[in-house]
C-alpha cells in the first residue's frame, strides 16, 4: 500500500501542525520498525528466563506502546495541536533512545536486542529530524 499517496490526499487546511509529508512518513515507518522490533524483543526476552532480562523486556514493551501512539497521532494530525504532537514526538524519542541503550547492553548476548537496538535509534533519527523541521 501506497501510505505516502494517501497522506496527500488528506485536507491539511484544519491540521494545527505543519509537517513535511516525506519526513513524516519516514517517521511512521521508523516508529512501525521499532514497535515490531520491541515487540518481538520483549517477547523474546521474556521467554529467556533470564531474571536481567525482565527491565529489558519491560522497557521494550513500553517503547512499542509509545511508538504505535506516536505512529497514530501523526496520522490523526487533525486531532491534536503543535505542543501536544511535539510531547508526543519527545517521548518517542525519550522511550527509543533509552530502549536502545538498554538493549545495546545485550546486544552481544541476544540478536533480538541488536536489532531493537537499531530500530530504536532509526526512529529516534527519523523523529528527532521530523521535531526539528517543525516550525517553533
Amino acid at each position: 500500500m501506497d501510505t505516502m499517496a494517501m497522506m496527500k490526499t488528506m485536507s491539511t487546511a484544519e491540521m494545527p501542525v505543519t509537517m513535511d509529508a516525506e519526513m513524516v512518513q519516514d517517521a511512521i515507518m521508523a516508529m512501525n520498525g521499532a514497535s515490531m522490533a520491541a515487540t518481538m524483543c520483549s517477547a523474546t526476552d521474556m521467554q529467556s528466563g533470564e531474571d536481567m532480562m525482565a527491565t529489558c523486556a519491560a522497557m521494550c514493551a513500553n517503547t512499542a506502546m509509545v511508538a504505535d501512539t506516536a505512529m497514530r497521532v501523526m496520522m490523526r494530525p487533525a486531532g491534536t495541536d503543535a505542543e501536544s504532537m511535539r510531547a508526543v514526538l519527545t517521548a518517542a524519542v525519550a522511550m527509543g533512545k533509552t530502549c536502545a541503550e538498554e538493549c545495546r547492553k545485550h546486544a552481544d548476548m541476544h540478536e533480538c536486542c541488536r536489532y531493537c537496538a537499531l530500530a530504536c535509534a532509526e526512529m529516534v533519527e527519523k523523529t528527532e529530524a521530523l521535531l526539528g523541521s517543525m516550525a517553533a
